[in-house]
């Protein structure tokens, strides 16, 4: 099987590379928000022609049940900064006008990932909404989550690395370590704690998932 993983940033790519061999996983780094992914989820797929494309990196948590280091498994995805309104026909908040209102995780993929069992973390099924917008206020996450209360995580790639891969006809799953909690936080401290102290090793349910394809 020919696996594709996308991340964002320097620091996923560093933590992720040593833990495949480069024939084993065709990993690229994309850059930060919904251009960037999608760009580089087209050229992953035009160039290797993977069987599977997977988004890690990390995210904001929300739900009394997550935690820092905990990861969420994308059962769906959705944009929490787009809304076509009703002008020009139906679609609801968060979708793209003639797309899903939520792209779906591949179901095997889904599965094969909720059979893991990690010591020592947490695997969270749900809903993943993505913006361009990193969310550093607690008051910014108030709003997305007024629009998705049942939102699991928030990052800035997912969902426009799913609406590429639905596209494209491509299986896609995204594992998002969750490296702080808005709504528990003050100015991203969390998230910065998050790299300087505790990263290491948080990129393991990524690797055992990869393992068992």
């Amino acid at each position: 099987m020919k696996i594709g993983m996308i991340v964002a940033m320097d620091k996923e790519y560093n933590q992720l590379r040593p833990l495949f061999p480069e024939d084993q996983v065709i990993l690229q780094k994309s850059g930060i928000g919904k251009v960037n992914a999608a760009l580089q989820t087209l050229e992953m797929i035009r160039q290797y022609k993977p069987d599977v494309i997977i988004s890690s990196g990390c995210a904001g948590g929300n739900g009394d049940d997550i935690n820092i280091q905990d990861v969420v498994v994308s059962s769906q995805l959705a944009y929490h900064d787009v809304y076509c309104g009703t002008a020009i026909g139906k679609s609801v908040y968060g979708q793209v006008q003639g797309l899903p209102a939520r792209f779906e995780a591949d179901p095997s993929l889904l599965q094969k990932a909720l059979q893991m069992n990690q010591e020592n973390l947490s695997i969270h099924p749900g809903l993943i909404v993505t913006g361009d917008w990193f969310v550093d206020s607690k008051e910014k996450m108030r709003e997305i989550i007024g629009h998705f209360p049942e939102a699991k995580a928030v990052d800035m790639e997912s969902a426009a690395i799913a609406q590429t891969c639905y596209l494209n006809h491509v299986p896609f799953i995204s594992f998002r370590v969750i490296s702080d909690i808005p709504l528990r936080d003050t100015d991203a401290s969390q998230y910065h704690d998050f790299w300087n102290a505790i990263a290491q090793n948080s990129f393991q349910v990524t690797r055992t998932f990869i393992e068992s394809l």
